[in-house]
């Protein structure tokens, strides 16, 4: 990565403000209900803590239209002090004055949440005013937040016009995992693409047939990618208005892209829906494509034998309902299961399938990044990395 990062400045006795990735799930009773992402930045805070400098963290939470007090970040200070095991100050707004005068008397190895960045719009709207409140807060600016990388908002892009701008480790590790599997990944390079729309990654797979040694397509877009080569697929998800696209992709992919052979239907997309497993191309007119199936499974296993990088983004079907999740969980399984391959998860959907299935611990990275995952795949410049100090 040629962008600094928080080694490369002092930040002894310095007041280090923080964008990290604090949108996580809460429960009924307002507790954290998953708190990888706060896990995620504790090498940062805890490098920071230790250097001596005065931490200050900012973050978003859901999308509130302006205060919203069951979007308040205070349950993820609490969160966040049971893992550092020390106290974390939970600030009442995230500008004005009372905030600067909290972030002026911070210690040492203090740390400092700001509440919600989101109860303004000007934060969204990358307002240079918003962005200068916040810059006013610290003497240095760190990005620890991939997730939100690839928006330009005021404390991702904004901030970094006021302060010397660096990457936590966090930012620093996507980068060089997501990097290098793109640039000089050690073949075979197996890329598995999921998810319900070809529309939303049209452009990574278009860049990835021209990098990977495979492209396996599963999910709800492979019905596209079927119906495209002629097959009915009943009611399954498919974007008519994509098949011209679908059918350009299948003539460029050629053997390197791999679609399902089978599939796990039902009569109606729901958790106790009535289910089989048939080949792709004997899909009844009322039934719907909710999973890949048995030996679709075995085909992409065997495509993933012998792989030295494994790139996955997207469920191969419904993994919420439990019995679609077996394809999912099936390919987690697998990638689990490699020896001496480097296996990259990209964020969102893909990353709560291998939490779901109990392997995470068993894959090189999970990306904490869905749409930043998958921009950076495309090969977009992200807003948030773009904007920090080059080395």
């Amino acid at each position: 990565m040629n962008k600094k990062t928080i080694r490369d400045v002092d930040v002894k006795q310095k007041r280090v403000l923080v964008r990290v990735d604090f949108n996580v799930p809460l429960d009924d009773q307002q507790h954290v209900a998953d708190d990888t992402r706060i896990r995620a930045a504790l090498p940062t805070i805890r490098f920071l803590r230790d250097q001596q400098a005065a931490v200050i963290l900012m973050s978003h939470l859901g999308r509130p239209k302006g205060v919203t007090p069951k979007l308040s970040l205070a349950p993820v200070a609490a969160r966040l002090s049971e893992l550092l095991g020390a106290p974390v100050i939970m600030a009442k707004d995230c500008i004005g004055p009372d905030v600067q005068q909290a972030a002026r008397q911070l210690k040492p190895g203090e740390v400092l949440l700001l509440e919600n960045l989101r109860f303004y719009a000007e934060e969204e709207k990358n307002d240079p005013e918003f962005a200068r409140q916040l810059a006013n807060l610290g003497d240095i600016y760190v990005n620890d937040a991939f997730g939100t990388a690839h928006r330009a908002h005021a404390s991702t892009e904004g901030v970094t016009h006021y302060l010397p701008a660096v990457a936590g480790f966090l930012m620093e590790k996507e980068i060089d995992f997501l990097g290098s599997a793109l640039e000089n990944p050690q073949r075979p390079l197996v890329a598995i693409l999921g998810g319900a729309k070809v529309s939303d990654k049209i452009a990574v797979i278009e860049r990835l047939l021209g990098l990977a040694d495979k492209l396996l397509i599963g999910g709800g877009m492979a019905n596209t990618f079927l119906k495209a080569q002629g097959i009915e697929v009943g009611q399954s998800l498919v974007e008519n208005d994509k098949l011209d696209v679908a059918k350009e992709l299948l003539k460029k992919g050629g053997d390197k892209l791999v679609l399902p052979v089978d599939a796990v239907i039902a009569d109606a997309f729901a958790a106790d829906a009535n289910s089989k497993v048939v080949s792709v191309n004997q899909v009844p007119a009322d039934w719907r494509i909710l999973d890949i199936g048995p030996a679709t499974v075995k085909a992409f296993k065997k495509h993933l034998k012998g792989a030295k990088t494994v790139v996955w983004n997207g469920p191969m079907g419904v993994f919420e309902f439990p019995a679609f999740a077996k394809g999912t969980f099936a390919i987690a399984e697998t990638l689990a299961g490699l020896k001496g391959a480097t296996t990259i998860i990209g964020g969102g959907d893909s990353a709560s399938a291998v939490e779901q299935s109990g392997v995470a611990d068993k894959v090189t990275h999970i990306s904490t990044g869905g749409g930043a995952s998958l921009e950076f795949l495309e090969g977009r410049v992200l807003p948030g990395v773009a904007a920090l100090n080059d080395k």
